[in-house]
């Protein structure tokens, strides 16, 4: 068992102690991350004429060496190590001899695996932000095809007022695009340097922390050596940004597994992301909508764990924060994973255009454009809405929609009816009629899936 830490001690580790401690099995996904960091670190010491360049170019190849031999396959990471670091370390000794113990000179596992973790949430957080755009591509094509496919607007789960197929998918576009920007904000915060902290008060070693943050693309080092190795709250702020983008699919897939059911038949999901029942041949289970939403509190899991890890722990590291990591990932594998799924359903998805804009004539929809037509006609809002109240109770009693009423049967309503109201409240007007930026109508519709396109296209 390979440890950095045994001189001080004169009783061998028992091993379930030792396994308990032991972070390889999930930390070695870190493996990258640590190779580059100990380049990196290697030549920030020669720089610094801490070490010589033979040594760095010893160090560094051997390191390399390493890194390729375990991508080929040709090198199995050994799991009797305590965590990454130890292995790396270990097998680099094993390879170049005594000068390969000098790779730990000036630094600390608390600033080394505080660097790893934040090297490899980086990268993360910029291919989750990839996934969401590629969501976002979908949103807005299923949009420009659907400008004036009408369909019911909902509040409460009641029928509210006409909208467009394009308007309720332009809600979930402005929900993920959002998601996108809580990324680049997260980036924006965690993308210093905590190589050089130390365990916690830096280093009588004069290390050129500006270097090696220059040297891995980051803006610059941190600026308190006790926070460096004790700082989540870039790990905490990316859980809850994922627990956004969850809440969000796991609405939307509410929504579609609604629509895809027989009652409402608005949509219907591809074979390839349902499934059958094992004994009622008739049926087809929108699992994948399903999942998503189930897979939805197992990252909000992640979450609260670490906010739970955190909250009682004094500065600076803390082996609570260990704990960190096996739930991290698994939240991570698992929103991938699910923006993947979730994008391709989406896009397979078939619409029927003609079901959902039945259901908006059928569903008095068009009740507030009727009452708005009779304040057209001078009557007061109040009374305006009352009549269309009675209005809408006359229709259900007769089983028939406002549009399909006679003249006659309209004016013994309120006499302000005339011919002009079957085109006031036809779904083209009511939706057409709505042309503030942010509405459903087509011309406000198109102006804003410009937009769309312009912010897509801006972050190419």
């Amino acid at each position: 068992m390979a440890q950095l830490w045994g001189g001080r001690f004169t009783k061998e580790t028992d091993r379930l102690v030792y396994d308990f401690n032991a972070s390889i099995r999930f930390d070695r996904r870190l493996f990258h991350q640590d190779i580059e960091g100990s380049i990196v670190h290697v030549k920030m010491l020669a720089k610094q004429g801490i070490l010589t360049e033979s040594e760095r170019d010893s160090i560094a190849a051997g390191l390399e060496g390493i890194r390729e031999d375990v991508d080929a396959g040709r090198l199995v990471i050994d799991e009797t190590c305590e965590d990454i670091h130890s292995f790396a370390e270990a097998e680099l000794i094993r390879r170049i001899g005594d000068v390969g113990k000098k790779l730990h000179t000036g630094r600390s596992r608390n600033d080394q695996v505080a660097l790893d973790m934040r090297l490899y949430i980086r990268e993360q957080v910029i291919e989750t932000d990839r996934l969401l755009k590629e969501l976002l591509s979908v949103i807005l094509k299923i949009m420009e095809e659907n400008v004036e496919t009408y369909m019911p607007g909902f509040t409460h789960l009641q029928k509210a007022q006409p909208v467009t197929l394009a308007h309720h998918f332009g809600a979930y576009f402005e929900m993920f695009k959002r998601d996108g920007q809580r990324m680049a904000d997260i980036y924006e915060r965690m993308n210093y340097c905590p190589l050089g902290a130390g365990a916690l008060a830096g280093t009588t070693y004069p290390l050129d922390r500006e270097y090696s943050a220059e040297l891995m693309g980051f803006y610059g080092p941190t600026m308190n050596s006790m926070d460096s190795v004790s700082d989540r709250d870039y790990l905490i702020e990316f859980m809850a940004a994922l627990s956004m983008v969850m809440m969000h699919m796991s609405r939307f897939c509410e929504e579609i597994i609604i629509w895809n059911s027989n009652e409402y038949q608005f949509v219907e999901i591809d074979d390839a992301y349902s499934t059958g029942s094992s004994i009622m041949p008739q049926k087809k289970n929108p699992d994948i909508a399903e999942l998503v939403r189930g897979k939805t509190g197992r990252v909000y899991g992640a979450l609260m764990s670490l906010l739970t890890t955190m909250k009682g722990l004094p500065l600076a590291y803390n082996k609570d924060m260990q704990e960190d990591k096996e739930v991290s990932f698994d939240a991570l594998d698992t929103v991938k994973s699910c923006i993947v799924l979730f994008t391709g359903m989406l896009d397979t998805l078939k619409v029927n255009k003609e079901r959902m804009e039945k259901s908006a004539m059928n569903g008095f929809a068009n009740a507030t454009d009727a009452a708005d037509y009779l304040v057209m006609k001078g009557v007061p809002f109040r009374d305006a809405h009352g009549i269309i109240g009675r209005l809408v109770l006359y229709c259900i009693e007769k089983n028939t929609s406002i549009d399909a009423l006679s003249l006659a049967e309209l004016k013994a309503i309120s006499e302000q009816f005339d011919e002009d109201i079957y085109e006031a409240v036809s779904l083209k007007t009511c939706v057409e009629k709505r042309l503030t930026i942010g509405a459903p109508g087509a011309e406000a519709m198109r102006r804003v899936i410009e937009l769309h396109r312009e912010y897509l296209k801006g972050d190419d």
